[in-house]
């Protein structure tokens, strides 16, 4: 048969028949999506997320190599499974049995033919998926699917990302809160139990009190002074001068007993003004820490709501008019002219064999 150009002849008769009788037509249904944000939407400038978070944040270029790695996944197979049944689909094919998946092909086996049914390109964190099917309703079904599957995709790991960012901010929220509220409990529990609003003003009243006293007292000597130069000593105004600047100095006297004269009294307030202050200072760090963290929150809810990423359909699942494979003809001459070469080849071979036997 080596000398003779039947054997082409007989292989080019078998392919017909395959291409003509036995091929399955595989229609491919094209559609194309992207991923964007509502940043790269609306083109707000809102600045970074503050103190509490980090302003990092995944690109579209990551979004769409995760999403093309997730359509090609053993994961978004089972969901297709589940939604339409796909491996039906696929077995439903049985003539062919180059592209036939049999009953009872494990999941591996399954996986690469599922793999070998989808085509991904991207060009500019733009996806353009084909998707071959049977018919061109199973190709448009298929592909339907899979933009279902890749919007939840997208959608939850957007979301995903913005709750763990306004939980850790609003954790971080609460807990400047209580720390803030448990300083403003302690101040109060302390004012209540002592009976003092602010020991270090009580202080500062006295002392002013005590002042004031003393400077009164002096102006009712000088007067007194002042009157015993012109008014006899048995003067009633004199005796009444004088019982005054009595009273006065028996209550400066009974005020310094209270604040100077008993030590533990003044060792007390002093330790009162001391704790109060030290009370104050930690409700106003609480306050502030308080305020910052209210604060970051409120600009991190505003950075998840601009960053939040969505599923943009540039091209809706196309419906096949005609089947993009087998490319019958095309496929017909190429084996024909392979089969050709390889039978010239054969014979230029066995001629120079021959020529050498002499």
């Amino acid at each position: 048969m080596l000398g003779s150009f039947k054997a082409v002849i007989f292989f080019m008769i078998l392919v017909v028949i395959y291409y003509t009788f036995i091929a399955a037509d595989r229609f491919v249904s094209e559609t194309a999506v992207t991923v964007k944000s509502s940043e790269q939407s609306s083109g707000i400038a809102i600045s970074g997320l503050g103190s509490l978070l980090g302003g990092s944040s995944l690109s579209s270029n990551d979004d769409v190599n995760y999403l093309r790695t997730y359509i090609l996944s053993p994961d978004m197979l089972r969901v297709l499974e589940k939604e339409i049944n796909i491996r039906q689909i696929y077995e439903a094919q049985k003539l062919d049995f180059f592209f036939s998946l049999s009953p009872s092909a494990n999941e591996d086996k399954f996986v690469r033919y599922y793999k070998d049914r989808i085509k991904i390109t991207e060009d500019n964190a733009l996806l353009n998926i084909q998707v071959e099917g049977f018919t061109p309703e199973q190709a448009r079904l298929i592909a339907g699917a899979i933009l279902k599957e890749s919007e939840r995709f997208i959608n939850e790991l957007s979301h995903k990302s913005a709750r763990e960012d306004l939980n850790f901010a609003e954790s971080e929220l609460i807990k400047y809160k209580e720390k803030y509220q448990e300083a403003s409990n302690k101040l109060i529990v302390f004012q209540n139990e002592h009976g003092v609003f602010d020991p270090s003003q009580e202080a500062k009243g006295r002392s002013s009190f005590l002042t004031e006293m003393e400077s009164k007292i002096a102006t009712k000597e000088a007067e007194l002074l002042a009157m015993q130069s012109y008014i006899q000593d048995n003067a009633p105004q004199l005796s009444i001068l004088k019982a005054e600047i009595k009273a006065l100095k028996a209550q400066l006297e009974k005020e310094k007993a209270q604040i100077i004269s008993l030590n533990e009294q003044t060792q007390k307030l002093n330790n009162l003004a001391a704790d109060f202050e030290s009370l104050k200072i930690e409700v106003g760090f609480a306050q502030s820490a308080y305020e910052a963290a209210l604060k970051a929150y409120e600009t991190t809810r505003i950075e998840t709501i601009r960053k939040i990423k969505h599923l943009v359909i540039v091209q809706a699942p196309t419906l096949p008019q005609s089947a993009e494979y087998p490319k019958k003809i095309y496929n017909i001459i190429t084996i024909f002219v392979v089969l050709s070469l390889v039978f010239g080849v054969l014979k230029l071979i066995r001629t120079i064999i021959e020529e050498h036997k002499y």
